[in-house]
Formats: C-alpha cells, sequence, structure tokens
C-alpha cells in the first residue's frame, strides 16, 4: 500500500497551526511536512483552513516547480511498482498549428459580433489577433481564449459560448465552458495555466500592468485604457496564485477586481507585495458602487460598455432606420464614439482611488 511522503501536518495543539501568509489570520494554517524528514519547506507551503475567505494553498508540488527542483524517491514507500525514480513531470504545450487554425471564422463568433458592435469590427480583428482569440466548433459561435506564456508556449485554452447581442456569457441550460487540452485528450498532459494575454508582458514594459478577472475585460481594456498592459487571471482565483507570480515581478501591477471580489484579491494583493511585486488594487467600481446601483460581478467591461456605447448606439440605431444606407457608411469607415467621451472617461478611470499596500 502507498503512502503519501508529503502531508499536511497533523494538529498536536496550537503549535502546529500557523498564522496564514495570505490572510494573516493566527492558527488557521496548516503546512507541509517531509515525513522522511529530509525536505524542509518554506513557511508559506500549507493551507489555510478559511477555504471560503482566503482559500491560499500553495502545494509541494507547486514549490518543487518553482525552484526548479526534481525530487528522487528515497523510500520504499514512495517508490511506484516500476520502481523509476520520481520527477516532476515537465508542463505540457499544446500544437501551434491549433491556434492557427482556429483563427478564423470571426464573422461567425458571437463574442467578434459583440465587440464589433461596439467598436467595430476592423478594431476588434486586431484585438483579436493581439491576444490570439480563436473560434471553437464545440458550440455555435463559441470563443477561444488561448494562454500563451511569456516564452510563446500554448499552455491551453478555455472554450467559452458568449451571446453575440448581449456580450454575456451563455449559462443555460448548462454554463457553456471547457478547456482544449480536455478536448484533444492528450496523454499525459500536464496543465499549469499562465495569465491570458501573458504573452504580451514583453511589449511596452514602460506601462503597469492591468489585470482584470475575465478575458473579455482584458481585451476591452486594452481597447480603451491603453496606459495599461491588460492580462486576465480567468477568473477569481484563475493564475492569481503564487506559481505565477515570478513573471510580475519587478512590474507595476494595479488589480482590477470584479465588484463584491475586492476582499479576496485585497488579500492576494497583500500576498504579492510579499513577494516582492510592486502591487496596488484599485477601488475604482468599490467607490462607483457608492454612487450607483450596481450589480455583484460588475467589472471594468460593463462599466466601458456603458459608459461609452449606449447613447452613441441609440442615435445611431434611429438614424439607420431613417436611412438604411448610413449603416453602410459606418461599418465601412469605422465610426466610433466621440473622443472627447473617450478621453473623459479614461481621465475619470484614472483619477479613482488605487490603495497601496
Amino acid at each position: 500500500m502507498n503512502t503519501f511522503r508529503f502531508k499536511l501536518e497533523p494538529y498536536h495543539g496550537s503549535s502546529t497551526r500557523h498564522t496564514c501568509p495570505a490572510c494573516n489570520k493566527k492558527n488557521v494554517f496548516v503546512r507541509y511536512i517531509d515525513t522522511e524528514k529530509k525536505i524542509t519547506f518554506s513557511k508559506n507551503v500549507g493551507r489555510c483552513n478559511r477555504e471560503e475567505k482566503c482559500g491560499y494553498h500553495y502545494t509541494p508540488s507547486q514549490y518543487f516547480q518553482d525552484n526548479n527542483y526534481i525530487l528522487p524517491k528515497t523510500s520504499k514507500t514512495s517508490l511506484p511498482s516500476n520502481n523509476v525514480p520520481e520527477t516532476i513531470q515537465p508542463i505540457s504545450f499544446i500544437d501551434p498549428d491549433l491556434l492557427r487554425e482556429s483563427q478564423q471564422s470571426y464573422k461567425q463568433n458571437n463574442l467578434f459580433q459583440f465587440i464589433g458592435s461596439q467598436i467595430g469590427e476592423t478594431a476588434t480583428l486586431e484585438l483579436f489577433e493581439k491576444y490570439k482569440i480563436g473560434s471553437s466548433k464545440l458550440w455555435d459561435g463559441a470563443t477561444i481564449f488561448w494562454q500563451v506564456d511569456s516564452d510563446g508556449n500554448i499552455r491551453t485554452g478555455k472554450i467559452m459560448q458568449y451571446s453575440p447581442k448581449t456580450g454575456r456569457r451563455i449559462k443555460y441550460p448548462f454554463n457553456h465552458i471547457s478547456w482544449v487540452h480536455f478536448r484533444i485528450k492528450q496523454e499525459d498532459f500536464k496543465l499549469k495555466q499562465c495569465f491570458f494575454g501573458e504573452h504580451l508582458l514583453k511589449e511596452d514594459t514602460s506601462k503597469p500592468i492591468g489585470i482584470v478577472e475575465s478575458e473579455k475585460s482584458a481585451i476591452l481594456a486594452a481597447h480603451y485604457l491603453k496606459d495599461y498592459r491588460w492580462i486576465a487571471s480567468g477568473g477569481k482565483y484563475g493564475s492569481l496564485n503564487t506559481s505565477n507570480f515570478k513573471i510580475l515581478s519587478d512590474q507595476k501591477v494595479v488589480l482590477f477586481p470584479d465588484l463584491g471580489t475586492f476582499k479576496t484579491w485585497h488579500i492576494k494583493a497583500k500576498l504579492m507585495k510579499r513577494y516582492g511585486i510592486d502591487v496596488r488594487i484599485s477601488e475604482f467600481l468599490e467607490q462607483l458602487s457608492k454612487s450607483e446601483r450596481l450589480p455583484a460581478g460588475y467589472d471594468i467591461a460593463d462599466y466601458l460598455i456603458e459608459k461609452l456605447a449606449p447613447e452613441t448606439r441609440h442615435i445611431t440605431e434611429q438614424m439607420i432606420k431613417q436611412n438604411p444606407a448610413l449603416k453602410l457608411l459606418i461599418e465601412t469607415f469605422e465610426l466610433a464614439p466621440d473622443d472627447s467621451l473617450k478621453e473623459e472617461i479614461t481621465l475619470n478611470f484614472s483619477q479613482r482611488k488605487q490603495m497601496k499596500l
């Protein structure tokens, strides 16, 4: 019978429960131990018991990967049946041809249609090419958000379906989300996610990095708010974890959490600070919600769409009804909302408070 060499330290009184490095709560953090007593982990390798309010979990395997450590087998209890020495399985990558093949059929891509209705097809195409966004046949009009790391390797692709009219994710009758690495059934695939848009971080390093949760938010922010290099974590937790902090070192980073996740990301930001990252967290949406009734999950993309598009779009729609030829004119010349309004939004956005940590 095999036993696990590395495990969470059993409870033997308060001395075996520590202060969490993420949320700073006392007596809630359990460290990993080596049952063979040959490896001593860093004090941040462990799990916080406050799973809902904190969720910090830094495993031995992540620790070994971050430190490029190959673990030799030293005991019979940890040897596999074929007696092959244990190594940390290298990260798997996806064939670049799959990405290239997916960069088509944009006219049928629901997200492309929606964003194109907001900023024009030419600008949307530029964003899709820049962020290496693809189309999937899994569902009609589905989008692939490829995760390409800073070395140009393709880690995976998130497949999602959106409404072409509202730009919202389709969650009924089921949540339309899948993964390329799962669909291609590549044998022994070792997944390690990276940030969406990570391949762009080497561009114009004078700009700070803006991190949002959703991929859609990143590409819309990249269009309207060009003072940042925008990437996405891919969710509330997603890629914003200790194993991906290294790529953010020596960078200025601003976090832009969705409404309702500020506390969670504030904990993340404090942890990033301990890793030496120059990080701040934006209170933009938190401050905005005090004066406007905004739903949980409201994000930067919602703000940009609501503030920049509706009035202009409504007027344009009325004009097209009176003169259908106007639609061709708008599509030909990519007419967009007034630039002065864009400048006002950008200025308002930039002046909102950012919390120093």
